[in-house]
């Protein structure tokens, strides 16, 4: 097993570049890639970085030499021969050849568009321009180089003890986290946490520790190489990014309206069974699921990312209870600020009562809260999201207005278009 203490000390840029890969990534951003070069592959959008959290002034912590020398050696990448030969031959979901061969041959020729970085103040400025397909395969390694080159600035100023001592004491919070939530019966989870991960070679390391001590309760990691590399299930569906796009290109308020089911009518073509799982939250659950068609009633699942999440399922419940359907033969995945205590008191609420899992994030990957001084590793809320469709602005609602984005005359028109009313804040968790 890798020392990543003493990996940190002894850093060296070939050995350890913050994204090794182009599937170093999120599995759902490869599916939803080819059903983006399938359906829309003339789209243009804009992606931009946003620190939630302004309290971490990420342009003083981190070099601009240093985030420009990350983000070119992402775009010198490309797929090597086993990644390709992975994602065409690997059985995912239970299908062979989930990727297509149109998608694949233009995947292996592939490089990352070019990106802007400037500084405004004490943060950075990073925008994403050009096709859609292309453009989305930013999104992970942004925000995971920042979260990494953060990391790393704090790291840098302590010595080779301190380092030895700070990963001892995270992975044993990890492993006391694992041994509590391993005697929880008829538990499944899996990790969801690339995106804001203190590091590649912490992730693969929480992975891991999550195979030997959760078991078959584990169900796989939502990062491709990772899931490559130590031969288990990539996990991922679908995410805000697809209807917020296609909203985003709606000419008329019915076309508007109806665009996140067109979203789903086209992945329904691509997708089956655990595939087929419902994301809600983008426009408000309650109306997305009053207004819905019958057909989705009749996929897999759904998932919560945002809101009170206990009250989302209990809606989803009552939903296809109403469509004629068993909500214990459905799977509901709870996604947002999970850590023990929440998973926990969600599987005994809802065990029996539907399939929950879990997908569990930054408090697994990146959970160093309080064990250096100023608590100057805590997670924070970054996100990279597409902001514009078409030269259109997008805009998501969700559950929680503090997850809210886009224009604030777009956001009062969704509103208007969705029929959302007030809705409670949330203090965003990572």
């Amino acid at each position: 097993m890798v020392d990543i203490a003493t990996r940190v000390w002894n850093h060296k840029w070939k050995i350890d570049p913050i994204i090794r890969s182009l599937i170093d990534t999120d599995f759902y951003k490869l599916l939803m890639c080819q059903s983006i070069f399938r359906n829309k592959p003339d789209t243009e959008v804009t992606f931009s970085l946003i620190n939630r959290t302004t309290s971490v002034p990420l342009a003083d912590l981190i070099d601009e030499g240093e985030l420009r020398e990350q983000l070119d050696h992402v775009r010198s990448l490309s797929l090597s021969r086993g990644e390709s030969t992975w994602l065409r031959g690997n059985t995912f979901y239970g299908k062979r050849q989930m990727f297509r061969p149109d998608f694949m041959e233009w995947f292996e020729g592939m490089r990352l568009p070019p990106y802007h970085l400037e500084r405004k103040g004490d943060q950075y400025e990073l925008t994403f321009e050009g096709k859609w397909h292309e453009v989305m395969l930013w999104e992970i390694p942004a925000l995971a180089i920042l979260m990494e080159l953060r990391g790393r600035a704090v790291l840098d100023r302590m010595d080779r003890f301190e380092l030895q001592i700070l990963y001892a004491r995270g992975m044993t919070r990890v492993w006391e986290k694992i041994e509590t939530l391993r005697e929880v019966d008829g538990l499944g989870i899996a990790d969801f946490g690339t995106r804001r991960r203190h590091s590649f070679l912490w992730q693969d390391w929480c992975v891991q520790a999550m195979q030997e001590g959760m078991g078959t309760k584990f169900t796989g990691t939502s990062n491709c190489l990772i899931a490559m590399r130590r031969e288990m299930e990539a996990i991922g569906t679908n995410a805000h990014e697809l209807p917020m796009v296609y909203a985003a290109l709606a000419e008329t308020d019915e076309e508007l309206f109806r665009a996140p089911y067109e979203v789903l009518s086209d992945w329904h073509d691509e997708h089956e069974g655990n595939l087929r799982i419902i994301l809600p939250d983008t426009y408000g659950t309650k109306g997305f699921l009053d207004n819905a068609p019958d057909w989705l009633a009749g996929w897999t699942g759904i998932r919560i990312d945002s809101g009170d999440p206990a009250a989302a399922a209990e809606v989803a419940i009552d939903w296809w209870k109403s469509r004629g359907e068993d909500p214990k033969q459905k799977r509901v995945i709870f996604s947002d600020g999970l850590d023990v205590d929440k998973i926990i008191a969600l599987h005994k609420q809802f065990k029996g009562r539907v399939l929950p899992s879990f997908g569990w994030g930054t408090l697994l990957t990146n959970d160093f809260r309080g064990l250096v001084p100023d608590d100057a590793l805590a997670p924070f809320s970054l996100v990279c999201k597409a902001v514009s469709a078409n030269g259109r602005p997008t805009v998501k609602l969700s559950d929680n207005p503090n997850k809210a984005m886009g224009p604030q005359s777009e956001i009062d028109r969704y509103k208007r278009v969705f029929g959302v009313g007030d809705q409670e804040r949330i203090e965003v968790e990572v």
